[in-house]
């Protein structure tokens, strides 16, 4: 039963360009949106979003990796990775962020730093 878990996780679901879904996705493995997607998203892997990709809805996963389009707040736990043809309106809350030149953020970014309350100095 441990391998079937395993192989699933490692499973990658794919949205492909010209596909559109309307309603929230939850998803125990990674996924690859090239379509539009209006709706929720809840990974428990990485979510990757092609340049062809827009999404408008609320993201929670552990990664996630973007070149389109997403309007909405993104809860990413791990890192969250902009390319330059990303373009993110809405607010963040993620434990990483890496933004590689010429790409668009618009909204609010709150790093959730693991372990922040022992590295804190004692007053």
């Amino acid at each position: 039963m441990g391998r079937e878990v395993e192989e699933q996780m490692r499973q990658i679901n794919i949205i492909g360009a010209g596909t559109q879904i309307k309603g929230d996705i939850v998803c125990s493995s990674d996924i690859r949106i090239d379509g539009k997607v209006e709706g929720n998203l809840q990974v428990q892997g990485k979510i990757v979003v092609g340049t062809s990709g827009n999404i408008k809805g609320e993201i929670t996963c552990k990664n996630s990796e973007i070149e389109g389009k997403v309007e909405g707040k993104l809860h990413v736990s791990d890192l969250l990775m902009l390319k330059k043809t990303s373009t993110v309106v809405g607010d963040i809350n993620i434990g990483k962020l890496a933004i590689e030149p010429g790409a668009v953020f618009s909204g609010n970014c709150k790093m959730e730093v693991k372990g922040a309350a022992e590295a804190a100095p004692s007053k």
